[in-house]
């Protein structure tokens, strides 16, 4: 597993990964981390957000990947249309059947050489084949399922592959708040990145067993870890998440000042009455 160095930093290892997680886990800019940040008296600049995601993201996203269970054998491939620098370029996606992100890949054409290289990427990646792959109505998957040789299931058909089309929603939400990619290189690195963070946090309500009602029994995942409480995920997605719990003790110190709102409705409403 990779190791993670902070030394020759000003800030604890504690505040630098508060600040990437926040970043990656929510829709947020770099000056809106800042101002999280100074709420809870940190001075930092948005420009050391983001140098400590370009320097600690592809660290971390690499552990979190590689603590990661399987994903399953039915696979859902997409693409969809992006501007990058003025150029139209097309982002290539695979999940599972679950929602878990596969690959992301960003490529120029929309053919059977682009979908014959996110295949390629794919099975060298997870080292297995699939038994089912849905896709849309594009020819060029077809032609690269034959060049591949291979033998699973192809589906196609409308709203069948809604589970990846969902999956472009927080990509295009990212991009309306990072006012589109700069480039292609800076794209995939971000969407790498994020796809290990969104996997990290994607507990989807299918994928829960409530007990009955009024049974003392854990929540349990399917084929998967019991679950001690309601919003608990597998034990390998913690390693983002003990990060948000350990990064409130430095700030205990000087906590923000509360009721401002309620005492002054209250004072305004006493005038009203005299």
């Amino acid at each position: 597993m990779s190791f993670v160095s902070y030394r020759r930093h000003r800030f604890p290892p504690v505040v630098i990964q508060h600040a990437v997680w926040l970043y990656l886990r929510f829709t947020l800019s770099y000056r809106g981390v800042e101002e999280l940040l100074a709420e809870r008296g940190l001075d930092i600049s948005y420009e050391t957000v983001r140098s400590w995601v370009s320097k600690f993201g592809p660290i971390i996203a690499r552990r979190l990947r590689q603590c990661r269970p399987r994903p399953s054998d039915r696979w859902h491939l997409d693409e969809m249309v992006v501007r990058i620098a003025g150029k139209r370029m097309y982002l290539w996606r695979a999940v599972d059947h679950e929602g878990e992100i596969l690959d992301v890949l960003v490529q120029r054409r929309r053919d059977s050489r682009a979908a014959l290289r996110l295949m390629r990427r794919l099975l060298k990646k997870h080292g297995s084949t699939p038994k089912l792959l849905v896709t849309d109505k594009l020819r060029s998957y077809a032609s690269t399922f034959r060049q591949l040789r291979l033998t699973c299931r192809h589906e196609q058909g409308l709203r069948q592959n809604n589970r990846v089309e969902n999956s472009h929603q927080v990509v295009r939400r990212r991009e309306r708040k990072l006012q589109r990619f700069k480039s292609a290189k800076s794209a995939q690195r971000f969407l790498n990145i994020h796809a290990a963070v969104h996997n990290s946090f994607n507990l989807q309500r299918h994928l829960i067993f409530d007990p009955p009602c009024g049974s003392s029994e854990p929540r349990q995942l399917r084929n998967g870890p019991t679950l001690s409480q309601p919003h608990e995920t597998r034990s390998a997605h913690s390693t983002l998440r003990s990060h948000a719990r350990t990064v409130t003790k430095p700030y205990e110190a000087n906590p923000p000042e509360l009721g401002t709102v309620e005492r002054a409705a209250v004072v305004q409403r006493a005038g009203s009455r005299r």
